[in-house]
């Protein structure tokens, strides 16, 4: 298998809103949104960082796009 999940980092929400410079409310609403996928783990969410990376390297424009 070569997606393992062994290989998948996954951030909080905190580490996600640090990385984009956003609030962490700003992560919760693209996660409810569906414009950031993420896992639910308890009660907290687990973002995979390659998600992350995507979301900011794809201009506005584009997200508005894909969705």
């Amino acid at each position: 298998m070569s997606n393992d999940l062994a290989d998948v980092r996954f951030l909080t929400v905190a580490e996600v809103a640090d990385m984009m410079r956003v609030s962490k409310m700003t992560v919760y609403r693209m996660v409810h949104s569906g414009e950031l996928p993420a896992i639910r783990f308890g009660r907290s969410f687990r973002v995979p960082e390659t998600a992350v990376v995507t979301a900011i390297e794809t201009p506005a424009s584009r997200q508005a796009d894909v969705r």
